[in-house]
């Protein structure tokens, strides 16, 4: 009897090949340019590195799916904050989902 799972889980869905700069285009024409930019250039300096030591491009893809979904929600958060709405009760998910930054 194996003690391997009998399924598999799904590949993450890989990015276009020209996505990552695609993406960092539409940052630089943000106007969250000034922080996301060096920090979206920091995620995949990361991501790139963790690529080579492992062979895998999962890293890769991820950095570009969070950083093509923050890009799709900024108007909706930038709505939100302009809105004077009371946050702080609000709860980090970066923190509670366990994520390595």
């Amino acid at each position: 009897m194996s003690a391997q799972p009998d399924h598999t889980p799904p590949p993450p869905h890989a990015p276009a090949p020209g996505a990552p700069a695609e993406l960092l285009a539409r940052l630089r024409s943000s106007g969250h340019a000034e922080r996301w930019v060096p920090a979206f250039e920091r995620d995949w300096r990361a991501a790139l590195e963790e690529s080579r030591r492992t062979f895998s491009l999962a890293g890769l893809y991820e950095v570009v799916q969070d950083w093509q979904g923050r890009l799709a929600h900024a108007p909706a958060v930038d709505a939100f904050v302009a809105s004077g709405c009371d946050d702080s009760g609000a709860v980090d998910m970066t923190r509670s989902a366990g994520r390595r930054r």
